[in-house]
């Protein structure tokens, strides 16, 4: 049994409570006294967070991240669940590939790792994955993304969205036209122009969110942007809501912060897919976010290996770590600019993510006979971002040295305490 007392909860009241059998046994209102466990007094206790597009590597890339680093790192940055990208070498196509890494996610014991299929074979665009298989595997798939790159034939990406419809699945689309991208280092404008490299255009992400939007809306499917930059996707995400389509979307925590100013020194540090935008995209991220016309905020943590980054910007890999910073980058440039409230984090990072996903552990309200998938942070605190203390094995973070907002202090995963003190101390690997 585990006692939490003292507790602060997103609407401001103060609880106690305690975890039985992976659940909330007893929710009653704070006495103000210490007793045994953990006293949460001073700290907010929310729901786990749950991340729709996570880079594993594994298998295939274990020198980058393995599905137990990548479930280390999620449980410091406030995860409960995670969701492993299909772009793994082999890919993730085949019900056998899925399976692996959920029986590794499940060894790990840190947290739930949910598999993501390919929509295509080997990520190629050609030919559809074996999506059902997938989904009748003991993974469970319900999410399908080639992230990484784009569904870029429009008919595939039609039969892909007509497929999942049989099992209430959906389409994950990374939203880059090829042509309009061939050999793009960074977002087209100014800086790019000054700097003299080659331009990713807004206009490729909006062409493929338009196309796709329509679809869904053809075949009354389910299609989910992955990674939305532009203050042009909003807009296009916001029409699409108005006529009833069922789309949903993602923003990163680094494109709600960071802008493409910061590529004028060649740090490849920054070099991401989608490229970093506009402070004017950046504002209409953070509003749209706000607004929930983006629905929820996923990291798209994407870890490489030194060599892969420390070396010049167009050889370099694009993609950042994220798990361990995206919550306090959220309280820095939601909370804090009071643009949200707690209650409203809760559910772009927790709540929706689980609903869109089908997770149906996670992202539940604190209540009685809930499952304890919890958090507690000290919202008066902040840390100091150092990239080799990062569990992530890789340390590619573009926000080493800064100091953020909100530190999770404790874990609670299916009952079990698996972070405490900012420490991990369970999973089946200690």
């Amino acid at each position: 049994m585990i006692k939490i007392n003292n507790a602060k909860l997103s609407d401001n009241s103060l609880v106690d409570l305690e975890i039985n059998n992976g659940v909330i046994s007893k929710l009653s209102k704070s006495s103000g006294k210490q007793g045994d466990g953990i006293d949460a007094t001073g700290k907010l206790l929310l729901p786990g967070l749950v991340d729709l597009h996570t880079h594993l590597r594994e298998p295939g890339r274990e020198d980058s991240e393995t599905v137990l680093t990548g479930s280390q790192a999620a449980v410091a940055g406030g995860y409960t669940a995670i969701s492993a990208m299909a772009n793994t070498n082999p890919v993730a196509d085949t019900a056998g590939v899925v399976e692996q890494i959920y029986r590794l996610g499940k060894e790990a014991g840190l947290c739930d790792v949910n598999p993501i299929g390919a929509v295509t074979k080997g990520l190629n665009g050609e030919q559809l994955a074996e999506l059902g298989a997938m989904a009748d595997s003991i993974a469970r798939v319900r999410i399908f993304s080639d992230d990484g790159k784009c569904v870029a034939d429009p008919l595939i990406m039609r039969r892909a969205l007509e497929y999942v419809k049989t099992f209430n699945g959906v389409i994950a689309q990374h939203a880059q036209e090829p042509r309009l991208t061939i050999n793009a280092q960074m977002n087209e404008g100014s800086v790019s122009a000054r700097i003299g490299l080659p331009g990713w255009p807004a206009i490729a992400e909006e062409a493929i969110i338009a196309r796709d939007i329509l679809l869904a809306e053809h075949v009354q499917s389910r299609l989910h942007i992955c990674h939305l930059t532009t203050a042009g996707g909003v807009e296009l995400v916001r029409w699409a809501k108005q006529r009833g389509i069922q789309v949903t979307a993602e923003v990163t925590p680094h494109h709600l912060l960071l802008t493409d100013e910061l590529v004028e020194n060649y740090d490849p540090i920054y070099k991401v897919n989608p490229p970093l935008r506009t402070q004017k995209d950046v504002m209409a991220l953070r509003e749209g976010l706000a607004e929930g016309i983006i629905d929820i905020v996923a990291t798209d943590h994407a870890p490489h290996p030194a060599e892969d980054k420390d070396c010049e910007w167009q050889a370099a890999a694009f993609g950042m770590v994220g798990l361990e910073t995206a919550f306090s980058v959220v309280v820095k440039t939601m909370i804090e600019s009071k643009l949200m409230s707690w209650t409203d984090l809760v559910d772009r990072m927790s709540t929706k993510p689980a609903q869109i996903a089908g997770y149906k552990q996670q992202g539940q309200l604190i209540a009685e006979n809930t499952p304890a998938n919890l958090i507690l942070v000290d919202t008066g605190a902040s840390w100091q971002v150092e990239r080799n203390n990062l569990k992530s094995k890789s340390k590619n973070t573009p926000f080493n040295g800064m100091n953020l907002p909100g530190v999770i202090s404790e874990v609670i995963y299916s009952g079990k305490l698996v972070l405490s003190n900012r420490l991990i101390v369970n999973g089946n690997h200690g």
